[in-house]
């Protein structure tokens, strides 16, 4: 079933990458009665304050998308500030939706949630079949428990809570912080440095091989919002473009987009992570949804938005 145009909907975290875009794509679909909240008006790490605010909105739909994220950088040296603030804030949000009948919730994880060895690509049976990959175990121990708490509310209470898994992340409104960003900002912002500079090479880290799959944050908002009118089943669902590429691969396409004839330095020091990570997404493509941006094409705008944003002070984490 459709949601209604009029129908009142909490987008949890919405100036953020993905709830920018979901709020983005809602509008844009005729969405009149889109609610949000910010950090300094609700912590949604109170369960108190959550709350009061569900009790005097009393939204219809939820896209549950807030939470702490970064790159392996920030995973790696603030694994109890990931593990806390996710935990707490989905647990908070899923239960106060809970007391107040929400009709439906979506819960967004990450597709770090599967084992680092994972056969490829991985399908929804791989959750917890194996170890997960260290340098972000926490995020990922705190999405899987969204997810169990999900079936949990689904199973003991009937509650209408779906989840869905994306694969990497890019597009506007992302965060270009070097301490805490993921790979695709992260580059972008070395790479646009270098250039304002005037040097001839980048450092990366790692050996470059390392296989990812991005997804632009456009396709994921169309995918919630397609999940939200037509998925209810138990279990989660990933939502992915089901290719993938290497990270040296990915360096030269930003490289040759944002500061051509720079040379690439991989320390080979530094961690890779997980050795390849391409979801399985025949699931949703059986309901009936693909992805649209193609990667050349969403780098290229996605550093058009940084180029048009980074002086007016208007940026996520950039500084």
């Amino acid at each position: 079933m459709s949601v209604p145009h009029d129908a009142k909907i909490f987008v949890a975290g919405h100036r953020g990458l993905v709830g920018s875009a979901i709020v983005r794509h809602l509008e844009n679909a005729g969405h009149r009665g889109i609610l949000g909240v910010d950090r300094s008006r609700v912590d949604l790490r109170d369960q108190a304050a959550v709350n009061d605010w569900f009790e005097r909105h009393t939204p219809d739909y939820v896209y549950l998308v807030a939470g702490t994220v970064g790159g392996i950088m920030a995973n790696s040296t603030r694994p109890a500030e990931f593990l806390y603030d996710n935990i707490m804030i989905h647990a908070n949000v899923i239960e106060a939706a809970r007391r107040t009948d929400v009709t439906k919730l979506l819960y967004l994880g990450s597709s770090c949630i599967y084992p680092r060895l994972s056969e490829q690509p991985i399908n929804e049976s791989s959750l917890l079949a194996g170890a997960l990959e260290p340098t972000n175990e926490a995020y990922a121990l705190a999405k899987i428990s969204g997810i169990k708490m999900c079936e949990s509310y689904r199973t003991q209470y009937g509650c209408n809570f779906i989840s869905a898994m994306p694969t990497n992340l890019y597009g506007p409104n992302d965060n270009f912080d070097l301490e805490s960003s993921h790979v695709i900002p992260a580059l972008m912002r070395k790479f646009h440095d270098a250039k304002v500079r005037g040097d001839d090479s980048v450092e990366i880290w790692g050996t470059g091989s390392a296989l990812r799959e991005f997804l632009h944050v456009d396709d994921l908002a169309s995918a919630c919002a397609y999940l939200m009118d037509n998925f209810d089943d138990a279990g989660h669902i990933n939502v992915g473009t089901g290719t993938d590429l290497s990270i040296r691969t990915l360096a030269e396409m930003i490289r040759d987009a944002v500061h051509p004839g720079a040379s690439l330095r991989f320390d080979t020091t530094k961690p890779d992570g997980t050795p390849r990570k391409v979801l399985d997404t025949s699931r949703l493509e059986t309901l009936g949804w693909k992805p649209r941006v193609r990667l050349e094409d969403g780098l290229l705008s996605t550093y058009e938005w940084y180029l048009a944003n980074v002086d007016t002070g208007d940026l996520r984490g950039v500084r």
